[in-house]
Order: structure tokens, then C-alpha cells, then sequence
């Protein structure tokens, strides 16, 4: 590493900037960089032009909308990277947990309709467990996900098993096997002809969305005819309880969503796969100690449900 001035002053670096260069070499954007560090783009590129004095390089050139990192900056990169990633650990070790005592409000992420069937067991343990915490829930997209987490405004995410980029983690948390959902104007028995003949109603809850069904099916060469969309599971399960239309689903929701209802549950007459959803938290949290208690109750009360 060659500074412009001598190694000594490696004493007089403000170390924050090391954080502002982390951080834009993994966004490669300028803008998404100060949104994760909570400060203006201005701060940034402030922060920016100090690095590239300390280092006599640019670090950073405009490539499309956002910026690509310079030969020396790729150089940089894995320590900078490693000695934060240390730095982060050891004040993990030293912070303190008591889930007893603590009190203190966590994010958790997950689609909505994912809500009647976890949240409530996971506030009944945590009442008994950890009183002092509280759990707030959001929804984002996919997309939105990792940068949200990065930026500390969520703590852990449930979401269907995906590729995730290299600063997430992620864990199986459950397997829920799929079900059919018939109202009483569907008579007799499913079989995979008849499912296929069907008219089906999907629930996508983005624009021209295919369900998680209607891609597993693609790969079997498969189709089916959905008639109906909508948003969410309670509205799909009214539509098939008023018509001849099926609805497939995840089996433990469909049974809380058609407790008293007319509505069969029937098994699905197709080898799909079940719904993989996995446990995400960014890199950041891989030891902070309440992130990772939280995580191992996560998975206790999974592995009660499988």
C-alpha cells in the first residue's frame, strides 16, 4: 500500500473513511452508498476525495450510472474488508446479550400473508423468553432487501429460498409442502388431468407476477389456466369458497386461512417441490449477539413446526 504522504500517516487517517470505502465498492453507486451509510451523496463524495488524496488514485470512475473501482482499489479491497470484518467481530464479542433484561425493537421481514402463521408463535416464545423485545414486521421487495439490511433498517428476513449476493446469509428455516383449495361448487376427487383442466386462481403480489406454483409447474413442461389473480391468500380463498375455481397454496396456511370454512383441502396431484423459506440477516449481523439469539429461537421453532 503506497500512501502520498509517508506510512506514518496512516496514524492521522480518519478510519471512517475505510467504512465510506467498503461500502462504495460493494454498491458500486454513489448514491445507494449514502443511503446505506445515512448521510447526503455530498458526504460521499466529500469522503471520496479524501481517500483518493490519501491514496494519490481516483479509487473510483464513473462506469454507466454508477462507479467501477480502480486497479489499486481492488488491490485495497481485501484488507480493508477483512480488518472491518475483524474490527466488527470483536466488539460482537464484547457486547453484551441478556435476553432476560434487554430491551430493544427488532425488524423482521417477510411477505404479509406470512404473518398469521409465524408471528404469533414467535411473539408467544419471545413473551416468555426475551419480554423486553419487541418485534416490529416490514414488507419490502426483494430487491430493496439486502441494501435495507445493510443500512440496519431490518434485522433478519424470511423470504422463499433464492441466490442471494455475497453480503447476505441465509438458512433453511422451513418446508411447507403445497395443498389445493376447493370450494363446495368443485365436487368429486383432484387428479392431475383434472387439476390441469381446472380454472385456478393464483395470488402474485407483484404486477404480472407468477406465482411460486405456476414456475414449478414450467419446469415440468406444465400449464395451467388461471382465471383470477389477486394480492393475497385470505381474498384467493374466498374466490375458490364462491366458485369452482382452485387455489394452490402452502398446506399449514391454507388450514389456518379455511378453519370453518366449506372449503376442502386436497393434496396435490402433482410432484411440485414444496416452499423453501429461508432465514436471511447481512454479514454485518453474523455475530452480534442478539441477531444471532434471535436466529437460534427462529430455527428452534421452526424445527418444532416441521
Amino acid at each position: 500500500m503506497i500512501l502520498k504522504h509517508d506510512a506514518a500517516s496512516i496514524a492521522r487517517m480518519d478510519l471512517n473513511l475505510f467504512r465510506v470505502f467498503e461500502v462504495i465498492y460493494r454498491e458500486r453507486n454513489l448514491t445507494r452508498a449514502a443511503a446505506v451509510l445515512h448521510v447526503s451523496q455530498s458526504a460521499v463524495s466529500h469522503a471520496l476525495a479524501r481517500l483518493r488524496e490519501q491514496f494519490a488514485d481516483p479509487l473510483f470512475v464513473r462506469q454507466g450510472r454508477g462507479v467501477a473501482p480502480t486497479a489499486l482499489a481492488q488491490r485495497l479491497a481485501p484488507g480493508i474488508f477483512d480488518s472491518l470484518a475483524g474490527l466488527q467481530q470483536s466488539l460482537a464479542r464484547v457486547g453484551r446479550f441478556d435476553p432476560l433484561v434487554d430491551q430493544r425493537t427488532i425488524t423482521l421481514n417477510m411477505p404479509d400473508q406470512l404473518e398469521p402463521t409465524l408471528l404469533p408463535s414467535l411473539l408467544q416464545h419471545l413473551l416468555e423468553g426475551a419480554p423486553g423485545l419487541r418485534v416490529r414486521t416490514s414488507s419490502v421487495r426483494w430487491r430493496e432487501l439486502s441494501l435495507e439490511m445493510a443500512a440496519g433498517h431490518i434485522d433478519l428476513a424470511i423470504e422463499i429460498a433464492r441466490p442471494v449476493e455475497s453480503a447476505l446469509r441465509q438458512v433453511q428455516l422451513l418446508s411447507e409442502p403445497l395443498c389445493v383449495v376447493a370450494g363446495p361448487m368443485f365436487q368429486g376427487e383432484l387428479d392431475a388431468s383434472r387439476y390441469l383442466a381446472a380454472g385456478h386462481v393464483a395470488v402474485a403480489s407483484w404486477r404480472r407476477g407468477l406465482s411460486y406454483e405456476d414456475l414449478a409447474l414450467s419446469h415440468l413442461g406444465l400449464a395451467r389456466r388461471v382465471l383470477q389473480r389477486c394480492q393475497n391468500y385470505h381474498a384467493a380463498c374466498l374466490i375458490a369458497g364462491q366458485s369452482s375455481l382452485l387455489l394452490t397454496m402452502a398446506r399449514r396456511h391454507a388450514e389456518l386461512l379455511n378453519r370453518g370454512s366449506s372449503n376442502r383441502i386436497l393434496p396435490l396431484p402433482l410432484p411440485l417441490p414444496p416452499v423453501g423459506l429461508n432465514l436471511y440477516w447481512h454479514e454485518d449481523m453474523e455475530q452480534d449477539a442478539c441477531n444471532a439469539w434471535l436466529r437460534r429461537q427462529l430455527l428452534l421453532l421452526s424445527g418444532a413446526r416441521n
